[in-house]
């Protein structure tokens, strides 16, 4: 049992990391239209910029403190998403409006190439390090429950809170204020939201600057767990079946969506793994999204399309 709670909880908190990337596709899809497949972009060149500045900042103030080096460097790349969270918005999007699907895609893709040709131009492309003091050393817990207690990876629960705390705030902001509820009129109909005096400009910047905001966070998270590498742009193709999973207009469906993707493929990996030669966890989570395109192509959580002719 011990064991078994082991991998229960170390897919949990996989799962609120997935969760947190895929929900930057939910977030610009509900407000927009558009599945932005620059995500994993986004989220290098955010990790990219606070690795960087994050190094440069000791050298240019003279201060040698990590927390106040990593807070400053935190900040401005927040500010720098922010940019070109609006740059994207007024040179792309704008002109984009009611197009097809297909050309809104292409344009993310076009997106995407252009963030990590302009991430490497900046800040190089080595491999640079993200320290935002997390502890990398195991914990053991629940020692008087189960005989040698269940080991836990510190660094993995402090990136779960970190994630959950982020969600949890999304949520409120959504639900509780003025602009998280124009937000949401907007996802349900453009053209209500603008009748009644909603700009769809405004709204998409905003949308695209809080999905900036949680790249920015998945960087500095995954980027301290795996370093800071080109190679990290594909971790939003780990939140495409958490997407596809808990629908891809709902918020509660990509935290629902993720914990079930990071247990599954934890537990399938030991406990069906050994049956079929390993491997597992790496086609798991894609597996199982097609078999929910295949019964439910909404997801769980997403809203049902019906036409009527």
């Amino acid at each position: 049992m011990a064991f078994f709670l082991e991998t229960l909880f170390g897919g949990l908190m996989a799962g609120m990391l997935y969760a947190l990337v895929a929900l930057g596709f939910v977030l610009i899809f509900k407000a927009s239209g558009v599945f932005n497949f620059a995500q994993g972009a986004m989220v290098l060149f955010a990790a990219l910029a606070m690795a960087r500045f994050s190094e440069w900042i000791p050298a240019w103030t003279g201060i040698e403190s990590r927390w106040f080096a990593n807070l400053a460097a935190f900040l401005i790349a927040g500010a720098i998403m922010f940019v070109v969270a609006w740059v994207i918005e007024r040179l792309v999007l704008r002109h984009l409006v009611n197009q097809e699907g297909a050309t809104l895609l292409m344009a993310t893709l076009g997106i995407t190439y252009f963030l990590e040709g302009v991430g490497q131009t900046l800040f190089g492309s080595s491999i640079y390090k993200i320290d935002i003091g997390m502890p990398k050393d195991p914990v053991i817990v629940l020692e008087g429950a189960f005989q040698g207690g269940i080991l836990i990876n510190k660094e993995d629960l402090y990136a779960a809170i970190i994630a959950a705390a982020l969600v949890a705030l999304l949520s409120v902001f959504f639900q509780k204020t003025g602009t998280g509820r124009a937000l949401r009129a907007v996802a349900d109909d453009h053209q209500a939201a603008q009748s009644i005096g909603i700009s769809l400009g405004r709204i998409w910047v905003i949308v695209w600057c809080v999905a900036g905001v949680v790249a920015l966070v998945a960087g500095m998270i995954w980027g301290s767990k795996l370093g800071v590498q080109f190679s990290l742009a594909t971790v939003a193709l780990r939140a495409l079946p958490v997407v596809i999973l808990g629908g891809l207009t709902s918020v509660p469906g990509a935290i629902i969506g993720g914990l079930i993707i990071g247990v599954g493929e934890k537990l399938s990996e030991v406990y069906i793994g050994p049956l079929v030669g390993g491997g597992i966890e790496i086609w798991f989570a894609y597996v199982l999204a097609l078999g929910f395109l295949l019964v439910r192509p909404q997801g769980l959580f997403g809203e049902k399309i019906i036409d009527r002719v």
